[in-house]
């Protein structure tokens, strides 16, 4: 490659990491911001904006309140998303392909459609608004992420080994509990970490489906009708550090339990 064509890229790369990061780091400063008021020049600084997060009741409960509907979601999720994968993976049977089809396709629907669609469907059903009602939507929009990612692993397990197992004597269930599942432990923790993350940060559909208790991204939403301010950039900034930790923990682990499988 010429050394004008690094260059080049070198530079496209530089600024598509400024264009992505250089909003989050103003984020985070305005947090730091001795003012009432978001904008430059920054006379002053200040750690109050974020001790207040840690001393306010409201937002410790929304943010255990929208992690208890992630966990949730995740666990759902996660049952559904691996059944489906192992009843479509390396199989041929009529209605395969309408059985994939409908599971993918609630990662296809544009939020705002899928979180009218279940408003009206809950409310035909019975189901309240409220964490039951947004559990069961962050679930089935996360089902297709963890059918895809199961099946993607379950399509490089060596069928020798469950050979051998079923030659040793092991039933159907035995085989699975011992070899398949076991093979499959990196992505099922890897499509759960992204599925928490996604309904930790979903805002449409716990919008919709929510009642009076608010999820961390409507309680950031509700506080900016009033204007913006360094306390919701604070809020911001944790729930971001968070989020990042553990998708950076999660990418870690699940690499190095690749590697030892």
């Amino acid at each position: 490659m010429f050394r004008g064509n690094r260059i080049f890229l070198a530079c496209v790369y530089w600024a598509f990491v400024l264009y992505v990061f250089v909003p989050l780091i103003l984020m985070v400063v305005m947090g730091f911001k001795d003012s009432k008021f978001i904008g430059f020049p920054i006379r002053s600084w200040t750690l109050d904006w974020y001790t207040g997060v840690f001393a306010d009741a409201e937002v410790l409960s929304t943010f255990g309140y929208s992690l208890a509907i992630a966990v949730l979601a995740t666990l759902v999720s996660v049952l559904v998303g691996t059944w489906i994968a192992v009843l479509l993976e390396g199989r041929r049977f009529a209605g395969r392909l309408a059985i994939f089809g409908l599971t993918v396709l609630p990662a296809l629907v544009p939020g705002i459609i899928s979180a009218i669609a279940f408003r009206i469907y809950a409310r035909w059903l019975g189901i309240e608004p409220g964490m039951g009602a947004i559990v069961w939507a962050h679930a089935v929009h996360n089902v297709p992420f963890v059918a895809l990612v199961v099946m993607a692993r379950l399509s490089t397990l060596p069928r020798s080994q469950i050979e051998a197992a079923r030659d040793l004597g092991a039933d159907p269930l035995i085989s699975f509990v011992r070899i398949t599942l076991p093979y499959l432990v990196p992505a099922i923790l890897g499509a759960s970490i992204f599925c928490l993350l996604l309904s930790f940060d979903d805002f449409v559909r716990s919008f919709f489906l929510g009642g009076y208790d608010p999820t961390l991204p409507v309680l950031i939403f509700a506080k900016l009708r009033s204007g913006m301010s360094p306390e919701i950039n604070a809020i911001a900034t944790v729930a971001l550090v968070l989020t990042a930790a553990i998708g950076i923990w999660a990418e870690r682990f699940t690499r190095r339990l690749n590697k030892e499988s």
